[in-house]
């Protein structure tokens, strides 16, 4: 007696399509296909591109949302938001607050001029400079952090004013006495949300999200043992790349940056030299360079140096030549 046939695969193609195979394989399709037909141009970096579902009225509704929850949670932490009561604002408090307004409003002309400048060189900018509600606080916090979230919200930590001013292990009004190394850091911040990079991230992230729920419901079927495997393995392929993503939304904001500080008439040479301080602070306690969401100091420090010659000849064009 015959063993009983197997049944012939006629189409392959077709059965995979009909199993959870073809779910997967679906869903992978639809996900290129949205995250193609959202690629948008970066302002302020020609040539480049990102994935962005949100118009800028949502990312200035978000941006203003974000920034009041922040500050709310620093003062409930103890943290003062210097100058929150204007009417009581004085002293060091003012005296820090309007620097760090002062330097915010130089690198606010010098997007605007930025833009004006791209716009005549042909790239289509879509005006975020005007749109945004810029808006600027001082935060008396140890924390060395500055941050500018979608919209120009502003925040400047105290505990970062000792790396960009006289580096002396002290917080003092001595610090801002030279601006050039605090307008580089809110350069960079500044450029993180003229490129809109808050909003290509959290896009990203939805898009991440909705993926690893469609390839659960195709591994649905699987044991548990592989079901983890999978998800697992999608986890860390989509965290590489989400890694990788944020890195060179840091370049970005990196060059953004140094273009408004030329045009602001701050220093570019001292932005190296900040960046050789960040890796020295951070020094023995960062993971490599691919594990993280920064470029290492090092690799930051180096791209400043070369792209020097010319943020100094276009200095030395708008403002004069450098000591």
């Amino acid at each position: 007696m015959q063993p009983p046939q197997q049944p012939i695969r006629a189409n392959g193609l077709g059965d995979l399509v009909g199993g959870r195979g073809g779910i997967i394989l679906i869903a992978l399709i639809g996900l290129f296909i949205y995250w193609q037909s959202n690629q948008k141009e970066v302002p302020f970096a020609p040539g480049k591109k990102q994935f962005n579902t949100l118009s800028v009225a949502q990312e200035i509704k978000l941006g203003e949302e974000s920034y009041l929850q922040i500050l709310q949670q620093e003062q409930g932490q103890g943290n003062t938001v210097l100058c929150a009561d204007e009417a009581s604002c004085q002293g060091d408090a003012r005296v820090l607050t309007e620097k760090v307004r002062a330097i915010g409003t130089r690198l606010q002309r010098a997007a605007l001029e930025l833009e004006n400048d791209y716009r005549t060189e042909g790239y289509d900018m879509p005006g975020v400079v005007e749109q945004f509600d810029w808006t600027y606080y001082v935060v008396d916090s140890p924390t060395p952090n500055a941050f500018c979230l979608p919209g120009g919200y502003v925040a400047v930590y105290t505990g970062i004013l000792d790396i960009t001013g006289n580096y002396d292990g002290l917080v003092t009004l001595d610090d801002v006495a030279d601006e050039n190394k605090l307008a580089v850091v809110m350069g960079h911040e500044i450029g993180h949300a003229l490129a809109h990079h808050g909003a290509a991230r959290m896009s990203t992230q939805q898009m991440m999200q909705i993926g690893q729920v469609a390839l659960a419901v195709g591994v649905g079927d699987m044991d548990a043992g592989q079901r983890l495997a999978v998800l697992q393995a999608f986890g860390v392929a989509a965290q590489g790349g989400f890694l990788a993503f944020s890195r060179d939304h840091e370049t970005q904001a990196d060059k953004i940056g140094l273009d408004l500080l030329v045009r602001a008439c701050y220093d570019p040479r001292q932005a190296p030299e900040l960046w050789e301080r960040m890796g020295e602070i951070g020094e023995g306690q960062r993971p490599p360079e691919w594990m993280s969401t920064h470029p290492a100091s090092e690799t930051r420090a180096e791209n400043f140096r070369k792209w020097m010659p010319d943020a100094i000849a276009e200095y030395e064009r708008r403002c004069g030549a450098l000591d």
